[in-house]
């Protein structure tokens, strides 16, 4: 596995939009003021032609413009590390326009996103053997941000290589309260929270409106199907979106076997979430995934919150999607993790040996650059 070397002090830090640009509100304006957040942390800032764009159907610019992009930042001098603007919807379309091999061949950079960033995130791995880091998109650094922001800039530093949960996700609250659906959703009485201080907070984004109940971190964890109180592997990390690597499966990008084989001796630990899909849909592709042969020298699962985190089919809901096709393996799964569409995100360095501990409502995952 290649690492790239981590962004120095006063470094320069590339900015590329291969799937949305920051050409909308509230985005526009907090991709600014993140600028000027690096900037004034003494970092040199270069943006690329598609940052403020919205000339693509999903993405920035064309496919063929935003895969140009991409190539230029990734085999230039001009930055040392990149970031992307957004995630969006379509990035797959630059996929065939990536050269690939240019990327493999060029001294390797860290590259940070998610989402739909997983369509590079993910191949980088698996195409390049080129480490990445899925986390926070470029828009989130600005000067009032929280925590996972910081950790994921001292990650991008080297300044940190161990992460651990937060205290509290962020539910945003369409309407009404959502309402329990299963014995895991947190909070444990929906009805009850406009009357329970204790258990009802709720954070206002003051630049949108949106309004977001806080709601304590509770981890899920698993030996198989079974529930276990506590869970200690290790192994070569690889993952993203499942919407985004569902769509990878036949193509000529997906070497998710391979990369498994080339990594046997170290085993995979798979972190996977979700943006838009349903219960079943999550239920589908991780059987496509399993039917592709990605779980193969598999070592552990490490499941974020599902965007649609309440989503259910009658009484089947995402831990039944999950545990219906993981729990065969007999490895530790934890479910409803800090990683993904629910903010907060641990960063992850996708492509690196991790250490993962968990017991309870705390968990640990050390990176190891071997």
């Amino acid at each position: 596995m290649r690492y790239p070397e981590f962004l120095k002090t006063g470094g320069r830090i590339g900015f590329i939009a291969p799937s949305f640009g920051c050409a909308v509100e509230p985005y526009k304006s907090d991709f600014e003021e993140s600028l000027k957040w690096f900037e004034g942390q003494g970092y040199k800032t270069v943006k690329g032609p598609n940052c403020f764009l919205d000339e693509g159907t999903g993405i920035s610019n064309t496919p063929e413009l935003c895969a140009g992009e991409a190539n230029d930042f990734f085999t230039n001098d001009k930055s040392d590390v990149i970031i992307s603007c957004g995630g969006g919807e379509l990035m797959c379309q630059i996929l065939p326009f990536v050269d690939f091999e240019a990327l493999a061949s060029a001294p390797p950079k860290w590259f940070m996103g998610y989402s739909d960033n997983t369509n590079l995130t993910f191949t980088l791995n698996t195409l390049c053997d080129t480490a990445s880091i899925y986390s926070v998109c470029a828009s989130k650094f600005t000067g009032h941000h929280h925590q996972c922001v910081d950790d994921a800039f001292s990650l991008l530093c080297g300044r940190k290589l161990s992460m651990s949960n937060y205290d509290r996700w962020y539910k945003e609250i369409w309407g009404s309260p959502c309402p329990v659906v299963s014995d895991h959703a947190e909070p444990e009485k929906a009805e009850n929270k406009d009357n329970d201080e204790k258990t009802h907070e709720t954070w206002t984004n003051e630049k949108t409106g949106d309004v977001f109940d806080l709601i304590p971190y509770r981890q899920y964890i698993y030996r198989g199907d079974v529930p276990a109180s506590e869970a200690s592997f290790s192994g070569r990390l690889t993952g993203g979106c499942m919407d985004c690597l569902q769509i990878l499966i036949g193509t000529g990008f997906d070497k998710a076997a391979d990369f498994s084989e080339r990594y046997k001796n170290d085993g995979i630990i798979w972190f996977l979430e979700s943006c838009d899909l349903s219960v079943m849909s999550m239920r589908r592709a991780l059987w496509q995934m399993e039917n592709a042969g990605w779980f193969s020298n598999v070592k552990g699962f490490l499941i974020g919150r599902p965007l649609r985190f309440y989503d259910t089919f009658g009484d089947f809901d995402h831990y039944d999607a999950i545990l219906g096709i993981l729990g065969k393996y007999d490895v530790p799964i934890i479910m409803d993790m800090d990683i993904g569409h629910q903010f907060p995100q641990i960063p992850v360095i996708s492509g690196a040996v991790a250490n993962v501990t968990a017991g309870g409502n705390d968990l640990n995952i050390r990176y190891s650059l071997s």
